[in-house]
């Protein structure tokens, strides 16, 4: 079996993989930890033969969690920001500063779809441009949801956006306080998202597909404006195009991949572009 490790700042997920036939077996998420505990935390580690970790926690924390597991598994990768993987250029000035889980979700939206716009909805909300060619030029980073919530301080934190919620609703002005915080914060972020792939696209002359992972993808993929795809497993896709441990990753099969999106016009987002800068 092989451990997949997506640790965050505060949250951690992790998905036990079959070895032989690439199907996800089990997977978890849990608050991250100084300490694991494999059979409670993490699964058993007597079955699992390799590790692989995405990390953008303290140092302290992925050197405890490494020296762990090495203690208990054959193999154990890390992966790290570098200036160039896979075809992909990091566009950072300091490669190794850009953020693991970033820099995995391009890569494997780059082997997926050969340049695209790639949002990370989580506690923040990253969004990175991999032209064709494999150019990455960078990206942004904005408060996720739970993060503009807290800033407001109104008491509201604990009231979450239902996700099955219809985008037409969430738009609509808020009759009540906790309505309008997150009809509030979901605006900014959808509005963001959807002007910062438009004003790229249009800088650059080309229109990207459009991919997004993270806790809060679903719900903000209801106000996107231009065709995209939802998936939920993109950094684990990096790590298995970075470290390739099954016939089906080394074949260049990504777990969950999604049907590529077919992006809307160049000419259509620049005209919507034109009008939404005239309002």
């Amino acid at each position: 079996m092989i451990l997949d490790l997506d640790i965050g700042n505060t949250l951690s997920k992790w998905r036990l993989k079959d070895t032989l036939s690439s199907e996800i077996r089990s997977r978890g998420a849990l608050w991250t930890r100084e300490e694991w505990r494999p059979g409670s935390d993490i699964p058993d580690l007597d079955v699992v033969q390799s590790v692989r970790i995405s990390s953008v926690a303290r140092k302290a924390v992925l050197e405890e969690t490494v020296a762990l597991l090495r203690r208990r598994v054959v193999s154990v990768y890390v992966a790290r920001s570098t200036a160039e993987a896979l075809g992909v250029t990091n566009g950072y000035e300091e490669p190794r500063r850009l953020g693991v889980d970033r820099w995995l979700g391009t890569l494997a939206g780059y082997q997926l779809a050969g340049g695209c716009c790639a949002v990370d909805c989580g506690s923040a909300i990253t969004v990175d441009f991999v032209l064709p060619g494999g150019r990455h030029l960078g990206g942004y980073i904005l408060p996720g949801l739970r993060l503009m919530k807290e800033s407001l301080k109104l008491g509201t934190r604990n009231v979450a956006i239902d996700p099955d919620s219809e985008a037409d609703e969430l738009l609509a002005p808020g009759k009540n306080t906790v309505e309008a915080v997150n009809h509030g914060i979901y605006m900014a972020a959808v509005s963001a998202v959807n002007r910062l792939y438009a004003e790229v696209c249009d800088r650059e002359g080309v229109a990207l597909p459009l991919l997004l992972t993270g806790g809060d993808a679903r719900v903000v993929s209801r106000g996107l404006r231009v065709p995209h795809a939802v998936w939920p497993d993109m950094v684990y896709g990096g790590l298995e195009a970075c470290f390739p441990l099954t016939a089906a990753e080394r074949a260049g099969r990504l777990s969950g991949a999604p049907r590529v999106p077919v992006p809307a016009a160049l000419e259509k987002i620049r005209a919507g572009l034109a009008f939404s800068t005239l309002l």
